[in-house]
């Protein structure tokens, strides 16, 4: 028996602050998308993992962050165009509302201000700071990390994170065997029957269990979705379910994420209640395990500890 895990990149403005052009429609959706979200796992107990931008955390701050060593001109769209937006900087009711909940989500750590770990320009020093500076707007709120989500899957300064109590992590995804041009293709693709592999959590050479991606929810879009979705079928539903009946079937772990501005509209929110009831109803009928990236590593840790001993006592030949 497997397990479904459930990540979600919790960033409102800071996903995209770092870009020319942020896409106004995903910045518009992310307070609202983030309600909705939890209302559909919360309405049906499933627990996720919500990896929460730290500086959503804050209840407000100047913009400047003299003391945060960082990329030149980072904060640069929090101290001009989005001086007077705190709808894109902060976030504390958001994340109160995720820690109020009665379903047993976890909340992981997402840096402090979304720097991504594996370009060059960011040394240990700026990992260091993002990762104390969550962590200290973490404690605000009575948060302590268990998991860390890097931002946009740029995994690095790996070896920096045991030091703030991080144990887990999410993995780069596996990039797909083919990668068909025309949307005629990749509709075909992605529609056509075929197999959903299931990820294997591993300890990484830090003692870090890594819970690599299995599926992005927001992957098809555009006129590739409308034309599948006419055609009535929405091939993202499609294909988690395939792995979630897989994981109801076999051991592995079933591991998809999103954003909570990626929920826009009905159809969206239509996408992710599918799912989610799938899930749940999996569970009712087989066991399947629902958990969070944290439920997963501490069951790997318990693993390894018991194979750990049992090697212990095996007497030697």
């Amino acid at each position: 028996m497997g397990s479904f895990v459930i990540s979600i990149d919790a960033e409102l403005g800071w996903g995209f602050h770092d870009l020319p052009d942020p896409p106004t429609d995903r910045l518009d959706a992310a307070r609202s998308g983030w309600l909705t979200l939890l209302d559909v796992l919360d309405a049906h107990d499933v627990p996720a993992t919500w990896a929460v931008v730290g500086h959503l955390m804050l209840e407000t701050c100047d913009g400047v962050h003299a003391d945060h060593p960082s990329i030149g001109g980072w904060f640069g769209r929090e101290r001009g165009s989005w001086r007077d937006r705190p709808d894109l900087r902060f976030g504390t009711e958001l994340v109160r509302a995720v820690l109020d909940s009665s379903t047993d989500h976890e909340i992981a750590c997402h840096t402090f201000s979304h720097v991504l770990f594996d370009d060059p320009r960011v040394t240990r020093e700026i990992a260091g700071a993002e990762l104390r500076a969550a962590a200290d707007a973490g404690r605000s709120l009575d948060v302590s990390y268990d998991s860390l989500v890097f931002p946009r899957n740029a995994v690095g300064h790996r070896d920096l994170l045991p030091s703030y109590g991080i144990s887990c992590y999410r993995g780069r995804p596996s990039e797909p065997s083919i990668r068909p041009r025309r949307i005629a293709g990749k509709i075909l693709a992605t529609i056509a029957p075929g197999r959903v592999d299931l990820v294997e959590p591993t300890v990484d050479e830090f003692g870090l269990v890594d819970v690599p991606p299995s599926l992005y929810l927001f992957g098809f879009e555009g006129t590739a979705r409308t034309v599948a979705e006419a055609l009535g079928v929405d091939p993202i539903v499609r294909q988690a379910k395939r792995g979630i009946d897989r994981a109801s079937r076999e051991d592995g772990v079933f591991h998809v994420w999103l954003h909570p501005n990626n929920v826009r509209t009905k159809r969206d929110v239509r996408r992710l209640r599918e799912i989610v009831e799938h899930a749940t109803r999996r569970r009712s009928e087989t066991g399947l395990r629902i958990e969070t990236m944290g439920d997963v590593a501490s069951r790997i840790r318990r693993r390894v500890r018991s194979d750990e001993y049992g090697r212990r006592l095996t007497p030697s030949e």
